[in-house]
């Protein structure tokens, strides 16, 4: 265990996470989601897994990785079929987990379920959480930190 890295996150998605670069997208999926199929596709090759629930996945990323501030939208959801515009809990709860990171009101975007299953097979790494409920898949775009910022421990 390590001081101030949440225990959730494991040395391979702490190796993904820390390996990865501005512009590159992590995939955060359900149980649902084809994630070794489509992982063996991404740039890292391989499914990471974190044993928690979507949101709970969800703040231990985000208390590492920097959301890109360069783009329109840096955080997209997975639309549900047949209501593209409807959020389950599952994904207001992760809204919940990146305004907290963030530390203000950041909005998901959407993208279609066919269209998220292509953009995830051009990621750069796929982690799979525990999340039963469906539609718990995300798209997180990677920023940079600026070099002015106080780093602990720095």
């Amino acid at each position: 265990m390590l001081k101030s890295i949440d225990p959730l996150l494991n040395a391979d998605v702490l190796h993904a996470l820390a390996s990865m670069g501005h512009g590159n997208d992590l995939i955060l999926c359900d149980t649902n989601f084809p994630a070794d199929a489509v992982a063996r596709q991404t740039t890292y090759g391989k499914l990471l897994r974190i044993d928690a629930d979507a949101a709970r996945a969800t703040r231990a990323i985000l208390s590492l990785f920097p959301l890109d501030t360069f783009v329109d939208v840096p955080a997209m959801r997975m639309e549900m079929v047949g209501a593209p515009n409807e959020i389950p809990p599952v994904q207001q709860e992760v809204q919940k987990e990146i305004d907290r990171a963030e530390g203000k009101p950041f909005p998901l975007g959407s993208i279609e379920r066919f269209a998220f299953y292509e953009q995830a097979k051009k990621s750069y790494c796929v982690v799979q959480s525990r999340e039963r409920r469906f539609y718990g898949c995300f798209l997180f775009k990677m920023g940079v930190i600026d070099p002015n910022a106080k780093l602990p421990g720095a």
